[in-house]
C-alpha cells in the first residue's frame, strides 16, 4: 500500500510521465479537473501535486492557460576557450560561442559608472564603494534569456583605456581591445557558485519557480594586478559549463 500523501503521487506519476517523454517539452498538462477524474483526487490535492513540480522547475503555470512542461534546450559554454586569444573568434566570446553552436545570439548593453560593491571591490583590490565601470550586458540564445554579464573595471584601467566607457560595445572584445592598448590579461581565477534568484534576476532571465542561478566570477589579472571582474548569472535549468584542463587526446571525439 503507498502511504505517501496523495498530492505525492500525482507529482510522482507526472514526473516519470514527463521523463519518459509521454509529455515532451512544451506540452500541456491534462487539466486539474482531468487529473482529479485520473487519480480519484480533489482538485486541491492535484494542484498541490502540480505545484511541487512547479517548484522542481519541471512545469510552469499560466492564468488561464493550465501547465506546461518547461523546454530545457541546454547551452554548453566552454570556459576554458571562452575569451582565449589564441581561439579564432571574431567579435567577443559570446556571439562567436553562440554561432559556433548553431545558435543565435542577441543582447542589450549598457555602460555606467558605479561604486564597486564589497564583493568587487575584493577581487579588484580597489577601495570599497570606489567608482568602477560596469559593462553590463542582458544576453539571449535563440531569443530566450540566458544570462546577465556584468563587468567591473577599476577607474585606474579606464584613464588607459578609455573605450571603456563608451556606450557601445566593443566589436573585437574587451579583452581584444585591452592587450592592443597593451594591457595584457595573463591570467584568471574563476569562482563558481549556485543559489536561488533574486527578484530582478528572475525577471530579467525569466526564471519560474524552484530554478536556481549559476554564478560564474572571473577575475582577470595583468602582469601585477587585477583588471576586471566579470560576474555572469545564467538561468541554472539551461546552462551547463565544462573546462578543458591538461592533455585530452584520449579523450578523442567524444561528444561535447
Amino acid at each position: 500500500m503507498n502511504k505517501q500523501p496523495k498530492y505525492r503521487q500525482v507529482a510522482d506519476a507526472l514526473r516519470r510521465e514527463i521523463d519518459s517523454g509521454t509529455y515532451p517539452p512544451g506540452s500541456r498538462l491534462p487539466s486539474e479537473s482531468e487529473l482529479s477524474g485520473r487519480f480519484d483526487a480533489s482538485r486541491n490535492t492535484v494542484r498541490s501535486g502540480l505545484n511541487m513540480l512547479v517548484s522542481e522547475g519541471l512545469i510552469s503555470s499560466s492564468q488561464g492557460l493550465g501547465y506546461e512542461v518547461r523546454k530545457h534546450e541546454v547551452f554548453e559554454l566552454n570556459a576554458s576557450r571562452f575569451e582565449n586569444l589564441t581561439f579564432p573568434q571574431n567579435g567577443d566570446a559570446y556571439n562567436t560561442d553562440v554561432t559556433n553552436a548553431g545558435r543565435r545570439p542577441t543582447q542589450t548593453f549598457r555602460v555606467e559608472l558605479t561604486p564597486a560593491n564589497d564583493y568587487v571591490a575584493e577581487r579588484l583590490r580597489v577601495d570599497g564603494q570606489s567608482t568602477a565601470v560596469l559593462r553590463f550586458c542582458h544576453r539571449f540564445v535563440d531569443e530566450v534569456p540566458w544570462s546577465t554579464q556584468a563587468t567591473y573595471y577599476p577607474e585606474w584601467l579606464a584613464q588607459q583605456a578609455p573605450r571603456l566607457t563608451e556606450p557601445g560595445d566593443i566589436a573585437e572584445g574587451t579583452t581584444r581591445y585591452l592587450a592592443g592598448v597593451g594591457i595584457e590579461q595573463i591570467g584568471y581565477f574563476d569562482e563558481i557558485a549556485t543559489r536561488m534568484p533574486t527578484p530582478d534576476e528572475a525577471r530579467l532571465l525569466d526564471i519560474g519557480a524552484g530554478v536556481p542561478v549559476l554564478l560564474w566570477t572571473r577575475t582577470g589579472y595583468s602582469a601585477d594586478k587585477p583588471i576586471r571582474c566579470t560576474v555572469t548569472t545564467f538561468r541554472g535549468d539551461l546552462n551547463r559549463m565544462n573546462y578543458e584542463i591538461g592533455n585530452l587526446s584520449a579523450r578523442g571525439n567524444e561528444p561535447q
